[in-house]
């Protein structure tokens, strides 16, 4: 069966592979570019969409399509930007766009860090059913940023326990103890079932 992520991100995909023991296809190379409207109330709502978006246009039934929906939270600012993390600064804004956007929002509190955490929610979908699994990382979210690894919010977050951001921490140490790592823990199972 084929392993296929249902994600344009980049980012998303080349840690997938970097966390997967098998080879995974982004979707993208087999259909081309795909505008998939997120439009779920909740993380694992929106990963179920584009798993399914994903399954049913690839009229395969070999096909384990992976999905993916994940951001960071901050109590302090009533749980933002949460779903909305991809598209905080707007539609179509880049990661360094939305990263700024919550730095400054961040600065406008008054506070150099405050507490937040990243959810990661995976969604499976195969000719077996459906599957969702989640993962968790908390920390503090600071009014700065540093280091140049990873993406998204990552120069700008202190995972619980260390002193450097993910922009700081090299990939291995991430692998360890990042939401999507935890998150594709649960769902390694479930694919190596779907794959007999």
């Amino acid at each position: 069966m084929k392993i296929i992520l249902a994600t344009g991100n980049r980012g998303k995909l080349r840690e997938f592979r970097n966390m997967c023991d098998v080879k995974v296809i982004a979707f993208s190379d087999i259909l081309g570019d795909i505008d998939i409207i997120e439009d779920a109330d909740t993380f694992k709502g929106n990963a179920l969409i584009k798993a399914r978006t994903i399954y049913e246009k690839l009229q395969d039934s070999d096909a384990i399509v992976i999905s993916d929906d994940s951001g960071i939270s901050v109590p302090l600012l009533g749980g933002e930007p949460g779903i909305y993390s991809a598209r905080y600064a707007g539609e179509g804004a880049s990661d360094k766009e939305n990263l700024y956007k919550l730095v400054d929002t961040i600065t406008e509190q008054g506070v150099d860090s405050t507490p937040a955490h990243y959810t990661a929610s995976i969604a499976i979908v195969s000719r077996y059913g459906e599957y969702t699994v989640h993962g968790w990382m908390y920390g503090d979210v600071l009014n700065q940023t540093r280091g140049d690894r990873g993406f998204g919010y990552d120069p700008m977050f202190v995972p619980d326990g260390y002193s450097k951001t993910l922009g700081e921490l090299d990939d291995e140490v991430k692998k360890a103890i990042s939401h999507r790592g935890k998150a594709l823990e649960l769902a390694k199972p479930i694919i190596k079932m779907l794959q007999r």
